[in-house]
């Protein structure tokens, strides 16, 4: 089961944030509301092959043969720093 935390338990670089430009959700993956796409393997803290939890599409999903990549700057900064 994945930790939920709240907005204010979780610190993201500004630089991180302003390279978020093309989330649809408004960073929901920030609140305590959040389903993320579970990381199932992160290669040196770059490349994170992720499992769709929801059919929504996401500007930072890529297909990767039968898997996804993650690309999105926010997520792979909630994995790395705090392994969410």
């Amino acid at each position: 089961m994945q930790k939920h935390e709240s907005k204010t338990d979780l610190k993201i670089d500004e630089d991180v944030l302003k390279k978020t430009t093309r989330c649809k959700k408004d960073f929901s993956c920030l609140s305590g509301e959040r389903s993320l796409c579970k990381v199932e393997l992160c290669v040196d803290e770059k490349i994170h092959f992720i499992k769709c939890v929801s059919g929504d599409s996401c500007s930072y999903r890529i297909p990767f043969g039968y898997s996804f990549v993650c690309t999105c700057p926010v997520r792979k900064e909630l994995h790395n720093r705090y392994g969410i």
